[in-house]
């Protein structure tokens, strides 16, 4: 498990980065750099890192399901995600 200080930190990145997003369009459209550069760090999207949902695990990130990897296995093994069954041939 992640720290809680961890997603608590990659959540308020997706807050800001939800509130500054027509703002940046609008900046980068009219191509005023300066005044992007004034903008918060953490207004940008490339800094925001997929993590699970469940656990907070930053590697192992399955986007379709929003997941890591040991969730979704531990999941579909237990029946709780539809449509995915083990693989065998």
């Amino acid at each position: 498990m992640a720290k809680e200080s961890m997603k608590a930190r990659e959540r308020k990145r997706e807050r800001t980065v939800a509130v500054y997003a027509e703002r940046r369009k609008a900046l980068k459209e009219a191509g005023d750099y300066e005044a992007l550069q004034r903008l918060p760090k953490n207004a940008s999207p490339v800094r925001l890192h997929n993590r699970c949902k469940l656990t907070g695990r930053p590697k192992g990130y399955m986007r379709t399901f929003g997941i890591s990897r040991v969730k979704f296995r531990e999941m579909a093994n237990a029946g709780l995600i539809p449509g995915v069954r083990k693989a065998s041939w």
